[in-house]
């Protein structure tokens, strides 16, 4: 059977794709963001509460929906990025790679040997539905979608030796520690933030890879897919809730009471 990953496929014919943050770490929540048809969905293992059980229950759940699910590792790992490709993860984003030379060892870890040093135990996994995708291990290596985030100013530094490593398929651009390490915490739309970021887009495209960010600002993720970022998540489930919660209390209570005595009283 041929590889599968329409994730991956779409990201290589420069379709953007548009997705959202799953933080909530509850498949539950996860099940009805799929219903929204959004491109992608980004299943958060390093600043979210997902482990390895809750990820595996998130991409059980997403599987019957169109939206793809991208899985977040809290690191890079070498057995933790086995772990994530054995329970049917395909597409992997890695935080904090600041050199070509990390970048190298997560592509190796994703491809089995001798291309790479993962380990051979599909046959147990969900990966190759426990042995039912018979020819698992001819197309594995192809299937998987290695996406890094350049977060830092020594990865910006870094940016075209990075987008120069085989088996990268994109790179995400972290816009919350980049301007931390700028010097702007906490204010990711400086314009000196803003100016590296576009910067580190271009360069990215320029080096044949799939530039990708996050933002909630409409406008300014419209502005990034101008300038031809292909994978943009578009919000995050946890804040959207949180905000859509706190205005619906903030409406009632700045709302003036009326009198207890002008209400007619209710008969149960």
């Amino acid at each position: 059977m041929p590889a599968n990953n329409p994730f991956k496929a779409a990201l290589a014919a420069r379709q953007p794709q548009i997705g959202l943050w799953l933080s909530m770490a509850t498949p539950y929540l996860a099940e009805v963001s799929a219903t929204a048809g959004f491109d992608w969905l980004l299943i958060d293992g390093e600043h979210a509460p997902n482990d390895l059980q809750t990820t595996l229950h998130a991409l059980q759940v997403l599987g019957s929906y169109p939206s793809q699910p991208v899985v977040r590792a809290v690191s890079g790992e070498v057995p933790l990025i086995k772990q994530l490709l054995d329970i049917g993860a395909k597409t992997l984003l890695v935080p904090m790679v600041d050199t070509a030379e990390q970048a190298r060892t997560l592509v190796s870890a994703t491809r089995y040997p001798p291309q790479g040093i993962r380990g051979v135990g599909s046959a147990v996994a969900r990966a190759s539905l426990w042995s039912s995708r018979t020819d698992y291990l001819d197309v594995a290596d192809d299937e998987v979608c290695v996406l890094v985030q350049a977060e830092t100013v020594t990865a910006l530094q870094n940016l075209e030796e990075i987008c120069a490593v085989d088996g990268i398929d994109g790179v995400f651009i972290g816009p919350a520690d980049l301007a931390a390490s700028m010097g702007h915490r906490g204010r990711p739309g400086d314009p000196e933030v803003q100016a590296a970021i576009e910067g580190a887009m271009r360069t990215i495209i320029a080096g044949g890879k799939a530039a990708g960010t996050l933002t909630s600002d409409p406008a300014l993720a419209r502005r990034y897919l101008e300038l031809g970022c292909t994978f943009v998540a578009t919000g995050v489930d946890v804040l959207m809730y949180a905000n859509a919660a706190r205005k619906l209390a903030a409406s009632f209570r700045e709302q003036p009471s009326d009198s207890a005595a002008d209400k007619p009283s209710a008969a149960y």
